[in-house]
């Protein structure tokens, strides 16, 4: 007989427990929540391997690793990689690992891998053209009350909501 997964968190509970995390980045770390800018970092960190002269060429490079400064030193590479540890060892407890793709019926895993991949893209893209992903610009800067944060957010839901128009149906039955 197969387990059956657990149910998952009440999400007021889980909201509780994000601000407080929320408040303990910014204690602990003196920044917020977010992965782009962990993810930037290892990016400098492997162009600085094969291509160390642009690193301080480019400015955004530059504050993150120019000369002989670590890029890989810095508190959001140990977020990223707690939240990638966090939420394997949550699924595994909860009975929820396992490799699957989740998709509508009128879509193919290959389709659906695909638009996956191409939102990914652009969302890696603004996430740096707005300098920073949605986790930061959302729960960090929302936080502290940032206009371009609060902004940010809000193109997002509209946008979401926007496009769910059109690809709702193949969610449908």
């Amino acid at each position: 007989m197969k387990a059956k997964p657990n149910p998952v968190k009440n999400p007021y509970f889980a909201g509780t427990i994000l601000g407080v995390v929320l408040f303990a980045a910014f204690a602990l770390t003196h920044s917020g929540l977010g992965a782009s800018g962990a993810i930037a970092r290892i990016h400098v960190a492997f162009t600085k391997l094969f291509w160390p002269s642009h690193v301080d060429c480019v400015g955004t490079f530059a504050t993150m690793g120019a000369g002989d400064h670590n890029a890989l030193d810095h508190a959001s590479i140990f977020l990223l990689l707690g939240t990638f540890a966090g939420g394997m060892l949550s699924a595994w407890l909860n009975g929820r690992m396992k490799v699957e793709v989740i998709k509508g019926p009128k879509i193919t895993k290959v389709q659906r891998l695909i638009f996956a991949l191409l939102g990914g893209i652009i969302m890696g893209y603004g996430a740096r053209f707005a300098r920073g992903c949605t986790s930061g610009q959302a729960l960090s800067g929302g936080a502290v009350l940032s206009l371009g944060s609060w902004a940010f957010m809000f193109s997002v839901f509209i946008g979401g909501y926007a496009i769910a128009y059109f690809v709702r149906r193949l969610w449908a039955d």
